[in-house]
């Protein structure tokens, strides 16, 4: 035999018991916004019916992993009695190797162990083992993924590809002659029933911020108010939110992990009260750009005590209203002699004089060679 012939490993054909099924991640590809985004989706097949299931996630990491698992157990309606999935980061800490199993995560191992079902890791470069599965997210991506849907967020697109899916299972099975949906219907009889109690998915890790406040979550500086007063903070990730708490259980902060690309509420009284404590800082303050236009202009001033007072105003009304909605009512909120001065500059400092623009404007869209001589 020559250096150059390969040996052929010879693949054993597998037979495929009710209720055992498969998990891959893929990434395919959605408009949302006008624009096109790549969505990870965790495919769950069984070989048995060949259906597959699919819910689309934003990250690969380990809240995400397992709260899709949840998802598609709701979807089927029962937990698999025996799971198979490749050596992902968020289920496996090392791969089967040197006669020894595979070693799963603490969280992952007390995930199956609250459902039941038992893990089953591949070996390593061992695509074939769930080559089910593989196929499935092929086939997931050309026939749910093509054109590309338009989306408004993630809750919609779970909804498109569960209407997928339904569809999907109307059609027969490549070899038994019976639709997908009655071999799942079948093999339904052999799973496990859902815990009454769904598993609660997160993961708490210690943080430190930065002499700016600041904390990394997903590779992202988050502010977070007040923080600077602890060494040492509690970071709780689920798979789409966040929370920072202190060391004696204060929420700090909370909102959507930077991957989710949401809007997040400006902490604006806790912003405020360290203006309080140092008027100099707030036309220098990265919040200060965001502030409404008459509220900026409000506090644009060289006074430092007027400056504090005007501060103390606004965390007054807070409470009873948003930032948006004290620029909105201002000359009606404002100190009665505060707002006659400002209103005595003009009669609205921010409404433009269209009366300049329309001296410029063409009449009938032509000047004379006069005007534009002038121009």
């Amino acid at each position: 035999m020559g250096e150059d012939d390969e040996v052929k490993e010879e693949y054993e054909r597998l037979t495929h018991p009710p209720a055992e099924a498969q998990v891959d991640f893929g990434i395919t590809e959605v408009v949302q916004d006008g624009k096109v985004k790549d969505i990870h989706c965790l495919v769950m097949s069984f070989p048995y019916s060949n259906a597959g299931l699919v819910t689309p996630l934003p990250s690969e990491n380990q809240e995400c992993f397992l709260e899709g698992l949840k998802d598609l157990f709701d979807q089927t309606g029962y937990v698999p009695r025996k799971i198979r999935l490749d050596n992902l980061s968020a289920a496996v800490v090392k791969a089967r190797s040197g006669g020894k199993e595979t070693v799963f995560t603490d969280a992952f191992q007390r995930f199956a162990s609250h459902y039941g079902f038992e893990p089953q890791a591949c070996n390593p470069r061992k695509g074939n083992e769930k080559g089910h599965v593989e196929n499935k997210v092929g086939y997931v991506r050309y026939n749910f993924f093509t054109p590309s849907p338009v989306i408004q967020d993630l809750a919609h697109l779970r909804e498109l590809l569960w209407e997928h899916s339904c569809k999907d299972h109307q059609r027969s099975h490549y070899r038994k002659d019976l639709l997908i949906k009655d071999l799942m219907a079948e093999e339904k009889k052999y799973g496990l029933a859902l815990p009454e109690t769904a598993y609660p998915v997160f993961k708490e890790a210690s943080a430190t911020a930065n002499k700016y406040g600041e904390i990394i979550i997903d590779g992202v500086a988050v502010h977070v108010p007040k923080s600077y007063h602890y060494n040492q903070l509690h970071l709780i990730t689920y798979w789409d939110h966040y929370k920072v708490v202190s060391p004696n259980g204060e929420i700090l902060s909370k909102g959507p992990r930077p991957y989710m690309n949401q809007e997040r509420d400006i902490p604006w009284h806790d912003i405020l009260a360290n203006w309080k404590k140092k008027p100099r800082s707030v036309i220098y303050s990265r919040y200060f750009p965001y502030l409404p236009g008459r509220i900026s202009h409000y506090l644009n001033i060289d006074s430092i005590k007027l400056r504090k007072e005007r501060v103390s105003w606004l965390i007054s009304l807070l409470p009873k209203y948003g930032m948006k909605e004290i620029d909105h009512l201002f000359y009606e909120l404002a100190p009665k002699e505060q707002a006659d001065e400002l209103q005595g500059q003009s009669d609205h400092p921010y409404d433009v004089n269209w009366a300049l623009y329309d001296s410029l404007q063409p009449m009938n869209g032509q000047l004379s060679k006069e005007e534009l001589s002038d121009v």
